[in-house]
């Protein structure tokens, strides 16, 4: 691995470290600290869809796009969060009606409330392990796929969205995502499982990667690098969980009305 890479690496295991028992202890606690982390993070990434989507209001988007996040984290109510949604993209639609980006705007309502809205959504739905579970095999899906991926190199999964990632670095990915899911199924003594939650965990690995690769898009459509410099060796908040709140609201619909849990 070159060494600016692996400084890089090295600047991203410090801030897991840092970051990994913070969010761990608050879904081992639960309300409110999930919900005032969940409340944090998504106003973060807020200020950044503003910040990195050039345009005339930052603060009237930032607004919309936190107030449509509070209601999709602590109403409760899937009506009122619908109205509020509907109403929020109306609304930037309305005043981004002279923005170059105003697509982008736009999807800036949906993107960050129901991905944010949906680690709250499984969290209350599944509790504390099957959602920790979920994380894990997240980072270790972006673990794996940097490790491998600056390794083994090999040809490019999609060069003309993301230049350095390469298909080594996707089954990376997911063979270091399933690696995690087998792991903790272990330690929480649910290894009969581990078929379910491997193959679960494969197909998170594949769809977190092209949460990835959306966010790669929309940063080279934008001509940007990273969303923001907020946390060391990733970037912005973005960057970190695009694969989280790109995910997040499918495994939410799998284990509602899809999958029997275990």
């Amino acid at each position: 691995m070159e060494k600016s890479k692996l400084n890089s690496f090295v600047k991203r295991t410090v801030t897991s470290i840092i970051l990994v028992p913070l969010v761990a202890a608050a879904l081992y606690v639960g309300y409110p600290f999930v919900h005032l982390l969940a409340l944090l993070f998504g106003t973060m990434l807020a200020w950044e869809w503003t910040k990195m989507t050039p345009n005339n209001n930052p603060v009237v988007y930032a607004l919309v796009y936190t107030f449509v996040l509070v209601t999709s984290i602590l109403t409760g109510i899937w009506e009122v969060f619908f109205i509020a949604l509907v109403c929020g993209m109306l609304l930037v639609r309305y005043k981004a009606r002279k923005e170059q980006w105003r697509g982008l705007l736009v999807l800036g309502v949906p993107y960050i409330s129901i991905g944010i809205g949906a680690l709250v959504w499984l969290y209350e739905l599944v509790g504390f392990s099957v959602t920790l579970w979920f994380l894990l095999v997240v980072w270790s899906v972006d673990i794996g796929g940097y490790v491998v991926g600056c390794s083994v190199k090999g040809p490019k999964l999609a060069p003309k969205i993301s230049p350095n990632k390469t298909w080594s670095g996707l089954l990376g990915g997911v063979l270091f995502s399933v690696t995690a899911s087998v792991i903790f199924c272990y330690f929480v003594g649910a290894s009969e499982h581990n078929l379910f939650y491997g193959g679960l965990a494969a197909v998170i690995a594949v769809v977190a990667q092209i949460g990835d690769l959306v966010e790669s898009h929309i940063k080279r459509t934008l001509g940007i690098k990273d969303s923001s410099n907020l946390i060391p060796g990733h970037g912005g908040v973005f960057d970190r969980i695009d694969g989280l709140i790109f995910s997040a609201p499918l495994v939410f619909v799998l284990f509602k009305y899809a999958l029997f849990l275990m």
